[in-house]
């Protein structure tokens, strides 16, 4: 899931290297963390949180493959 959601963000950005993704497990699923560069932020949200939401989709199917709940937050750097 993780290289996933990896794979989907380097190709969304124009800076790939910045992409970090942190998987946290919880008792019920995953939790992963986004981070992309600042000026890429609105690449991966997109339009009303279009983008953002896309890549939940696609990352909700994959994982209900195998029974589990996973949960994308972006963060932004301050």
């Amino acid at each position: 899931m993780k290289e996933l959601v990896q794979y989907l963000a380097k190709a969304l950005v124009n800076n790939p290297d910045a992409v970090e993704v942190k998987e946290t497990e919880a008792e019920n699923g995953s939790v992963y963390e986004l981070k992309v560069a600042k000026e890429d932020l609105g690449r991966i949200i997109g339009k009303q949180g279009r983008t953002a939401k896309s890549i939940r989709t696609l990352l909700n199917a994959a994982a209900s493959r195998t029974n589990r709940k996973v949960v994308l937050e972006i963060v932004e750097e301050r």
